[in-house]
């Protein structure tokens, strides 16, 4: 049977056989990744150090545009120190809502799923059909929040006007859309044998000690994830603040993906703005390296 199964695979046509056929699906990857992915990040590493406006050849300026961030640019420090504020505040905040409302849709009650339903409905909202109701919603005169405080007696607040209160803002809309999270936390739960809690209970565990000792270890690597990736998002926050603020007032919403934006755009400095998305891009891979490091003490994983 052998003989004959190698005969037959030696008669086929070379586009009938399995590795040619693999070579063709690996096809996209290999010539998209180098072109799509690989070139540009060279090409814009190179022009990192570079004078370059987008229409004229690049000219080699050596550290200048690095110089000019870290020394003379008033807005590049602060940028960043609104980006790290951004995301302490809502990377917390958008795993513990999302873990919050995961342990609270995972009960076997009729209806349960419609609840789901509601709660992941703005993750496939546009994003900037979002961001565009939520700016109505802001207003300081004609919105629907400061009209509903006025209702209440309250007076308005500027909700994106006020740089005390922005950020708080942009915040609002990231949990509104936790429902995302919330849908992996919920895979992740629903994993975890049934006998586990079982076995816990028999012990006496009560439903916070069930969460807390069989919940919570086995899900430790969904968490993992969902830090990192909502690490990334937050530091690469940007349309809230082009739509919605321009980066204002005073700077306060003003994230580093913005102030790469209009770095290139608006200034058409192009080589400062490949030179800032450089820095991002070590700020970003440092982070995660430090959190993969750390990672090993509170992860589990059953092969362990």
């Amino acid at each position: 049977m052998a003989v004959q199964k190698s005969i037959e695979r030696a008669g086929k046509p070379f586009w009938q056989k399995e590795g040619f056929q693999a070579y063709l699906f690996m096809i996209p990857t290999l010539i998209g990744f180098p072109l799509l992915c690989a070139y540009p990040m060279i090409y814009s590493l190179y022009c990192a150090f570079c004078d370059w406006d987008g229409v004229n050849s690049p000219v080699w300026a050596g550290l200048k545009n690095f110089k000019y961030l870290f020394t003379v640019d008033p807005i590049f420090l602060k940028s960043l120190k609104v980006t790290f504020l951004y995301a302490l505040i809502n990377v917390p905040v958008t795993l513990i809502l999302g873990l919050a409302l995961a342990v609270l849709l995972n009960k076997k009650l009729s209806g349960i799923k419609i609840f789901r339903v509601i709660y992941y409905l703005p993750t496939i909202v546009p994003g900037v059909a979002a961001i565009v109701l939520w700016q109505f919603i802001f207003k300081s005169d004609i919105g629907l929040l400061n009209g509903l405080l006025r209702q209440l007696g309250f007076s308005g607040v500027g909700w994106l006007t006020d740089e005390r209160v922005v950020l708080l803002s942009l915040s609002i809309i990231k949990w509104w859309s936790v429902g995302g999270m919330m849908m992996v936390f919920l895979s992740g739960l629903q994993s975890v044998p049934a006998e586990l809690y079982e076995a816990a209970a028999l012990d006496g565990a009560n439903g916070w000690k069930q969460f807390r000792y069989v919940s919570m270890p086995m899900i430790t690597p969904v968490l993992f994830l969902q830090l990192i990736t909502g690490l990334i998002g937050c530091m690469q926050a940007f349309e809230e603040a082009q739509i919605m603020t321009l980066g204002g007032p005073n700077y306060a919403s003003h994230f580093i993906n913005y102030d790469i934006y209009t770095t290139a755009f608006t200034n058409q400095k192009y080589g400062r703005a490949c030179a800032e998305s450089w820095v991002l891009f070590l700020i970003i891979m440092v982070l995660t390296m430090i959190i993969f490091r750390k990672s090993e003490s509170y992860v589990y994983y059953e092969n362990d």
